[in-house]
């Protein structure tokens, strides 16, 4: 029997979350019995919030006073214009990567 084609174990029914979350977390359970695998789709959380992480970046003035400059031109906190910007050419430099690598 292949792994797609084997016997599915049907989910039960819970009282509870907090029963949901106990049978899931179960250390003697095996969820991969509950699911056939070539059923599987890709799941897409497009309002899910990247995580973030904060960090300490050293900028000369004069480079940061630009950066306010075109930020108050654009009427956008610098700090949002910096994420755009750093996000815009990452995107740049991977597809130049991409197309160099095909």
């Amino acid at each position: 029997m292949t792994k797609s084609a084997r016997n599915v174990k049907p989910i039960p029914k819970f009282r509870s979350e907090a029963k949901e979350r106990e049978f899931w977390e179960s250390k003697d359970n095996d969820a991969t019995q509950y699911f056939d695998p070539s059923k599987m789709v890709v799941a897409t959380f497009k309002n899910l919030k990247p995580s973030t992480t904060s960090i300490s970046l050293r900028l000369a003035d004069s480079l940061l006073d630009g950066i306010r400059q075109q930020a108050n031109k654009m009427d956008v906190p610098y700090q949002s214009l910096m994420k755009i910007w750093l996000t815009e050419k990452l995107r740049e430099q991977t597809a130049q990567e991409e197309s160099v690598s095909k």
